[in-house]
């Protein structure tokens, strides 16, 4: 059967809304009907080109969605269960994975088939981005990328966990390692900034200061829990330590992956700060430090993949702090979308608009 999707026919070139022939789930295989999918930066740097993916591809990352039926050998989920996918499941055999970095994983993104679907129009072989390829009604994916939905949080929110809140919660919670008291500065307010920044409250930091190019998004982020809102200029640094007795933020959360942003990131934490960098930038963006001044700031920087988080135990623990109030999923979203208004939500990206996109009429 038919059903629809946004095909990327090549690298940068305009996504395609046309109908997909998905198989049925061979062994170790699960089919999904999508509830709701989050539109992800992640999803416009594999479209650029900033990230590889063969094509042509279906992508979309972020979803969740309801079990049409399973594939020989998959016992955790059953047809009619809803799930949230998992674009990253780790192999439990690579050296990562025997560290406990799963979010490392070696393997995570070899679980799905090379050709997973052909394009109806003229039969060409159609490639899942990162594994689930969730701008579709539907998708057939490896068992290891669903996991059960948590109890007590709606599919269309519970999509979100995907991607978005698992990343920016890890990453202050697993990489920062954010401190009840502390000072924490997140930069960019979009979906995984948002996320970020409750996950800071969550997290009892004395101080949240919000930076973000767009002024129209103060709103937002103080609803997320910033306790401060700086528009991104030269002088950002300098008004984050001016909030901070001239001293800088304890932990800095870098969600844009622009040279410029990361750098201004780490000069606004103190000396023996630390700085966290989710956004994902190009290979051409270049960031300098000098030999002195690693000395004399103490700082440290670090890399953060997926919020370094392990899904299947950290999705009941944000579904306890939804289910509690602590974390709100709805106020993410600035927009509900059908899949012909994905490119309008990669424009808007690109400009800095808004929260997060959500697929949920498909």
């Amino acid at each position: 059967m038919a059903v629809r999707a946004a095909v990327l026919p090549a690298i940068g070139a305009p996504l395609e809304i046309t109908d997909i022939e998905l198989p049925e789930p061979g062994p170790g295989q699960v089919r999904v009907r999508l509830v709701a999918a989050g539109v992800c930066h992640s999803d416009l740097s594999l479209s650029d080109g900033t990230m590889r993916v063969p094509v042509p591809a279906v992508l979309g990352h972020e979803g969740a969605g309801t079990v049409v039926s399973v594939g020989e050998g998959v016992t955790h989920v059953a047809p009619g269960d809803g799930v949230v996918l998992n674009w990253a499941p780790s192999c439990g055999r690579c050296h990562a994975c025997s560290l406990g970095e799963v979010w490392l994983c070696a393997n995570a993104l070899n679980g799905a088939a090379d050709v997973y679907a052909r394009r109806v129009s003229d039969g060409s072989d159609l490639h899942p981005g990162l594994n689930v390829a969730a701008f579709a009604e539907e998708t057939v994916v490896a068992a290891a990328c669903v996991l059960p939905a948590p109890d007590g949080v709606p599919l269309t929110d519970a999509a979100l966990l995907g991607c978005a809140v698992l990343t920016g919660y890890g990453a202050v919670h697993h990489s920062a390692k954010v401190q009840a008291g502390e000072t924490v500065a997140v930069f960019g307010a979009g979906g995984v900034g948002l996320a970020a920044l409750q996950s800071a409250r969550i997290a009892g930091a004395s101080k949240i200061v919000a930076v973000d190019v767009s002024p129209e998004k103060e709103s937002l982020a103080r609803e997320a829990g910033a306790t401060d809102y700086v528009v991104a200029s030269e002088n950002t640094a300098r008004e984050i330590r001016a909030l901070t007795n001239k001293q800088g933020v304890d932990v800095a959360v870098e969600c844009v992956g622009r040279a410029v942003t990361i750098r201004t990131a780490w000069d606004s934490t103190r000396r023996g700060g630390r700085t966290t960098v989710v956004g994902i930038g190009g290979k051409d963006q270049q960031i300098t430090f000098n030999a002195l001044e690693l000395f004399h700031w103490g700082r440290t920087l670090a890399g953060c993949v997926y919020g370094n988080s392990d899904p299947a135990k950290d999705l009941p623990i944000l579904a306890e702090h939804i289910r509690e109030g602590r974390l709100d999923l709805t106020s993410m979203v600035t927009e509900r979308i059908t899949l012909e208004d994905i490119p309008r939500a990669f424009e808007n990206m690109v400009a800095g608009k808004g929260g997060r996109a959500l697929i949920t009429t498909f």
